[in-house]
């Protein structure tokens, strides 16, 4: 195992920039997730690592070799694609080994290799089948012992799950994980699913517009964003933005008027903005919930009842639509009216570009 370091990489189709100076360290044994919309660049940069795509300027390091000259076979990684890319004439075994074999692996050895795979990954059964003979999971699984086999410095996996049915999705990402914890290995995950980045990763890379917004662990880039697009695009249901029209100082801490009301923040004066001008609130469902008696109001324009918990809908007195929570047999309608209560210590501040504002 190694480390990947990532300094100033770019790249450009001819005049069309797709990644700009990405700088990054991926520690020794890390499952790292880049998170991001269709057309980031996230699956680029997965490529620019594993050799796939050539590197316009900046380095690329594994261990303590620079790479990003070198072909894809000596970099010491290996690729697990979204449409798995096995050989349909080739049985399980067959595909598993066509790597080894071509570098002139000791048969013995392959042999080991692919057997140890197989009972990894509980594929043992299915050796001698064809990849016509297989489900979508099992497909997979043959895709990762085919990189599993090549005892590789670190897996590189674009999209890997995406093809998958919802419940095999689950599954599968639940194998996946397991599989990081038995092997150590470092493992680097492309995604644009929110839920699979929470779930896996050691580390979340979100990426957008040709650039790295944050990296941090799952709950550092769920609970402080760096950005409103962060904030935005991690969570489900996505975290609510309502103006600012007014900031006061109460005992040296933000008092945001917003929404109709007047909700108190974790940030200090002397982390605060000049004015409010352009300033937005952010306040996840979870951290607004229906209360007798809460800083803001509105009317619901829907209920959406998932058991466990109730999401509401609510317009509030300024227009701002919001989603926060009640419980799971809440009797809430539409048209109601419903009080909302905030929780200023899970509350964040966005300014006109997009940066947060964090409390101490």
């Amino acid at each position: 195992m190694a480390d990947i370091v990532l300094k100033d990489v770019s790249k450009s189709y001819g005049t069309v920039k797709v990644l700009e100076r990405v700088n990054m360290h991926i520690r020794s044994g890390e499952f790292i997730v880049f998170l991001g919309p269709s057309g980031c660049g996230k699956s680029t940069l997965l490529r620019m690592i594993a050799g796939l795509e050539a590197v316009n300027d900046g380095e690329i390091h594994i261990g303590d070799r620079r790479v990003d000259q070198l072909p894809p076979n000596q970099r010491g990684v290996a690729m697990v694609f979204q449409n798995y890319a096995l050989y349909p004439h080739m049985t399980v075994r067959q595909n598993m080994s066509f790597g080894l074999e071509n570098i002139g692996t000791d048969k013995g050895e392959i042999a080991r290799r692919v057997d140890e795979a197989a009972r990894m990954l509980e594929i043992g059964q299915l050796l001698d089948r064809r990849p016509a003979q297989l489900s979508g999971g099992q497909r997979q699984r043959v895709a990762i012992g085919r990189a599993i086999v090549r005892e590789p410095q670190a897996f590189l996996l674009d999209e890997p799950l995406s093809n998958l049915d919802a419940g095999l999705r689950v599954r599968t990402r639940v194998e996946l994980a397991q599989l990081h914890q038995r092997i150590g290995t470092t493992m680097i995950f492309v995604t644009h699913d929110q839920t699979e980045a929470m779930t896996l990763a050691s580390r979340i890379v979100v990426m957008n517009n040709r650039r790295v917004e944050q990296i941090g662990s799952p709950m550092d880039v769920y609970s402080r964003p760096a950005s409103r697009f962060v904030a935005a695009f991690v969570g489900s249901p996505s975290m609510n933005f309502v103006p600012v029209s007014a900031l006061d100082v109460v005992d040296s801490r933000m008092v945001a008027t917003a929404g109709g009301g007047r909700v108190s923040t974790t940030i200090a004066e002397s982390n605060a903005p000049a004015m409010a001008e352009g300033l937005v609130l952010g306040i996840r469902p979870e951290a607004l919930t229906v209360a007798e008696a809460g800083e803001l109001r509105g009317t619901i324009a829907l209920v959406e009842r998932l058991g466990d918990r109730t999401l509401v809908h609510v317009t509030l007195t300024d227009g701002t639509l919001v989603i926060g929570e009640d419980v799971g047999k809440s009797l809430l309608e539409p048209g109601m009216e419903v009080q909302l209560s905030v929780d200023g210590a899970a509350t964040h501040l966005f300014d006109a570009q997009g940066t947060a504002f964090h409390g101490n």
